[in-house]
């Protein structure tokens, strides 16, 4: 009897689910992701960038619960972008002790851990769409509960860690995409033209590998200036020098194969060779050296938002906040840095996991 043929791809792919921790490393990136994507679905602040608080309620502590008056200053209109990049904030949200109703005014006294310099405050009812009390009640006066606690600004900690994930995330597609796009071009033409073409790239990359990542990833920022998609450029336009090494060398022992030749005596143009025929077989070493690239480019944005170069306030960002936090670690409250640090060891971990079980499934030796 015959054996029954099986491919390439579905050894890999079956290799890779025997492999647990890179099965699961997987689904935890995958439900992060989805996180990510319905932060301000999920969120329980779901303005935009989870940065509606008030300092009066500023680092309180995991699961703390307040009364919130909520005074509207705009029609509250929902729209699907609301679910994709939060909500503007159109209303006043007041933390308050207590509250009461005379005549046509609503006396409250606001927040303070020490109830005894608690200011009292007055709101007209006319501020309300409603001047019922019992509607006043029920639709903006609400006990919320802070999972996480609040921040050093009072804002919701649990929303600004979950919108803080699209960061994280967003900076490993953007810089790994770029990485791939100019380490794969590069690589590839080096290595399958040689002589001048590959002793000038090469040269290039060297002069690139030899700077500190960190250190070159600040100068580029500096240079394009503070934002989020300048980080993320940024961090892209220096990952891609180990890609192309990888590239170069692949494409100078693929190139000598027999089908390359064929290709050729067919009269194929070069840039079909390269990227229809030589690329597609050299790139199992490419996905695992971009799982890699993932975990460095999401190191590189903590570090380079906790020095005051990454997203720029409001936009969280897991690294803003431990350098918004990490002083807590003294006073008390060391969780308000630990959490975003650990959340994203995590996601670091997770996806050098998958680095090495990828490595391990397209393996053709083993």
């Amino acid at each position: 009897m015959f054996k029954k043929f099986v491919s390439a791809n579905r050894k890999a792919f079956q290799k890779f689910k025997s492999n647990y921790w890179g099965v699961f490393s997987l689904v935890f990136i995958i439900l992060v992701s989805i996180v990510a994507v319905l932060a301000y679905v999920i969120a329980p602040d779901n303005t935009e960038n989870a940065n509606n608080g008030d300092v009066s309620i500023s680092t309180q502590h995991p699961g703390f619960k307040v009364d919130v008056l909520k005074i509207p200053f705009a029609e509250n209109k929902t729209s699907f972008s609301d679910y994709i990049v939060g909500k503007k904030i159109n209303e006043q949200s007041i933390p308050i002790l207590s509250y009461s109703f005379k005549n046509d005014t609503l006396f409250y006294k606001e927040f303070s851990t020490d109830p005894s310099i608690s200011q009292t405050k007055f709101v007209l009812k006319s501020s309300f769409p409603t001047q019922d009390e019992s509607e006043i009640q029920k639709q903006f006066i609400k006990t919320k509960k802070y999972w996480l606690g609040t921040d050093n600004q009072g804002r919701d900690y649990l929303s600004r860690l979950l919108v803080g994930a699209r960061v994280s995330l967003a900076i490993g597609f953007v810089a790994v995409f770029i990485s791939l796009v100019i380490g794969i071009s590069l690589g590839a033409i080096a290595g399958y033209y040689g002589g001048k073409t590959d002793a000038a790239i090469l040269w290039l990359i060297n002069v690139i590998w030899s700077i500190p990542t960190l250190l070159l990833v600040i100068a580029i920022t500096l240079a394009l200036g503070k934002g989020f998609w300048q980080v993320f450029i940024a961090v892209g336009l220096t990952m891609w020098v180990e890609v192309a090494r990888v590239v170069r060398g692949q494409v100078m022992s693929v190139k000598q194969m027999q089908y390359v030749t064929a290709a050729r005596a067919l009269g194929f143009s070069d840039r079909r060779i390269i990227f229809k025929h030589i690329i597609p077989n050299i790139l199992a070493p490419v996905i695992v050296i971009s799982a890699a690239n993932f975990a460095s480019a999401i190191l590189v944005e903590s570090g380079l938002s906790f020095l005051g170069l990454g997203a720029q306030v409001p936009v969280p960002s897991w690294g803003g906040m431990i350098k918004e936090h990490y002083n807590y670690i003294i006073l008390g409250k060391p969780y308000l840095a630990l959490i975003p640090g650990l959340a994203m060891c995590l996601l670091v971990v997770a996806f050098m996991m998958i680095g090495n079980a990828l490595r391990d499934a397209l393996d053709v030796k083993s």
